[in-house]
């Protein structure tokens, strides 16, 4: 099971100085208790301080978990991250593959999208994504946006339809992680689940037992 956490700095402090750093004890924090994989989704961000944040994030946790850089491929290439999340309004899979190859990265480095639909969650396995976030699946704030929640039949549905990994985002908690597993989803991604948690910890280790 892979555990995700998104990251959101503006839920955190008052400032932009005091939210980055907060920002950077939670990341640490997180892969620190366990969390496979950090979603580094800060979308107005300048180019160089996402970077700045990346170096300074990929400097203090360990090599366990993987930084995934949200859209910026090229801030990802730069500083040695993990990989790309791409949203469905992003450059193509396509496009990042060949970025990737003509940069030289790692053969390993993960390119995923977000999907809402089985139909997208099939057209980015199709152009060759290494995975895709589907929700939301429950009701959450930071998901209105993509209309009302898909439930776990959807997610059952995506799993089913697609053979890359899947993982289920929106109003994620620890007691309604294991619907989503057993709806065939391989890992959860959540924000708030892990930002406000007092002991992240405790709450990676309770999904990592699922």
């Amino acid at each position: 099971m892979k555990v995700c956490y998104v990251t959101d700095r503006t839920a955190l402090g008052a400032s932009a100085t005091e939210q980055t750093q907060s920002l950077l004890e939670k990341i640490v924090s997180a892969a620190r208790a366990g969390v496979d994989w950090i979603q580094i989704r800060e979308k107005d961000l300048s180019g160089r301080e996402l970077a700045d944040l990346l170096s300074q994030a990929l400097r203090g946790i360990p090599g366990s978990c993987r930084l995934l850089v949200n859209d910026r491929l090229d801030v990802a290439c730069c500083v040695g991250a993990g990989g790309v999340h791409l949203g469905e309004l992003s450059l193509s899979v396509e496009q990042a593959k060949r970025l990737v190859r003509e940069r030289n990265l790692a053969e390993d480095f993960l390119i995923g999208v977000s999907a809402h639909s089985l139909r997208s969650a099939l057209l980015a396995e199709s152009m060759g994504a290494d995975y895709v976030i589907f929700g939301p699946v429950y009701e959450t704030p930071s998901k209105v946006a993509f209309g009302p929640p898909q439930g776990a039949e959807r997610l059952l549905e995506v799993c089913r339809g697609v053979a890359i990994p899947v993982l289920a985002i929106g109003g994620i908690t620890r007691e309604n992680a294991a619907e989503c597993l057993a709806a065939g989803a391989q890992g959860i991604a959540a924000i708030r689940l892990f930002q406000d948690a007092a002991d992240v910890a405790s709450v990676v280790r309770v999904l990592h037992e699922q």
